[in-house]
This record gives structure tokens, C-alpha cells and sequence, in this order.
């Protein structure tokens, strides 16, 4: 009997050897599996390749979206710059030409219409009046005469208060100079004279 325990301690250990091997041998056909044929390799860098490059255009497109952004707003501040030197030169050039609609109007109101021998005179400058009023407002620039109307201090300039029963108080009476707006901008303010109750004055300033 002493014979046969030595045998089978042999047995006992070739088995454990036996299926670390099988294990190696299964480990190393998963491997095998998990190897990609050429034509699956070839797909994985393709689509390696597709990221990469849909990044790419993600972000040209983000810079090229920039890019226009601030086009479009240097555009808009060049025309900014472009309306306003436009606009100056213009209230410049409009203000320029007030002084000769004053006098041409001071012409009519001195002139004497019942004399004969300057009426067709007067009658010249009342045309030339008209004419270079109407030529001026297509440019944008109203007249401001406020005779009647309520005292605004945005428009006009008050030279004087004067007591008065028969119109409202803070009521224009007199426009001693009629104001002008250029594209809705005050170009010179009418020159007016106000009307105050009485019995106390009124804040022109209000």
C-alpha cells in the first residue's frame, strides 16, 4: 500500500497543470478575437479621421461666425461714423443759411407793399423766400414759429415775460426770431416772448 500513495500525489499535481494551461490557452483565443481584421482596422481610422475633422469644422465655423460678427459691427460703426459727419456738415451748412432767410424775411416786413415802385421788388423776395424755404425742407429742416402757441422750453427761448389778461400764462405772445429743426434736432431755438398772468410770473425753465 505504500506503493500506490506515491502515484497518486503524482496525479493530484498534474492536474492543476492541466487547467492552467487550458485557461492560457482560452485567454489566448479571446486575444485572438479581440483582434481587428484590416478591413475593421481600416474602418477605426476612418472614423478617427471623421472626428478629427468634423472638429476641425466646428471650430473653422465658430471663427468664421466670429469673424462675420465683427464685420457687421465694424460695418455699422463705420456707417455710424458716416451718418453723423454727414448730419454735422449739414447742421453746419443749414445753420449757415439762417442769417439769410432772417434778412430776407426783415426785407418783407420793412418793405412797404402799398409803394408801387418797390412792390414788384418785395414780390421778388417774397418768391426767393419761399423758394429757399421750400428747397431747405427737403432736407429735413422745419421752420419753429410758435406765435400762439404754449411756451416749450425744448424749442424755445424766452427773452422776456410780459403781463397779459388776455391770453393763457406761459403762452407765447411775440417771436421776436423763429427757430429752425434740422432731422428732428433743434438747429437754433425760437426767440420768443411769454405771456405771465397778472398777479405773478411762471418758470419758463419748467
Amino acid at each position: 500500500m505504500s506503493n500506490d500513495q506515491p502515484q497518486s500525489s503524482a496525479t493530484e499535481q498534474e492536474v492543476p497543470v492541466a487547467e492552467a494551461n487550458q485557461q492560457q490557452a482560452e485567454v489566448e483565443q479571446a486575444d485572438a478575437a479581440v483582434e481587428l481584421t484590416p478591413e475593421q482596422q481600416r474602418i477605426a481610422e476612418l472614423e478617427a479621421a471623421l472626428a478629427k475633422a468634423e472638429a476641425t469644422v466646428a471650430e473653422q465655423k465658430d471663427s468664421v461666425l466670429r469673424a462675420r460678427a465683427d464685420m457687421e459691427n465694424a460695418r455699422r460703426r463705420a456707417e455710424g461714423e458716416v451718418d453723423k459727419a454727414r448730419k454735422f456738415a449739414l447742421e453746419r451748412f443749414a445753420g449757415e443759411l439762417l442769417p439769410v432767410i432772417d434778412n430776407l424775411e426783415r426785407a418783407l416786413q420793412v418793405g412797404d407793399a402799398d409803394n408801387e415802385a418797390i412792390k414788384p421788388i418785395l414780390e421778388g423776395v417774397e418768391l426767393t423766400h419761399k423758394s429757399f424755404i421750400s428747397t431747405i425742407e427737403k432736407f429735413g429742416l422745419t421752420l419753429v414759429d410758435p406765435q400762439g402757441q404754449a411756451f416749450n422750453p425744448e424749442l424755445h427761448q424766452a427773452m422776456g415775460m410780459q403781463e397779459s389778461a388776455d391770453v393763457a400764462p406761459n403762452t407765447v405772445i411775440a417771436v421776436m426770431q423763429k427757430g429752425y429743426v434740422l432731422n428732428e434736432r433743434l438747429l437754433r431755438p425760437a426767440m420768443v416772448m411769454v405771456s405771465r398772468a397778472p398777479d405773478g410770473g411762471v418758470d419758463t425753465k419748467a
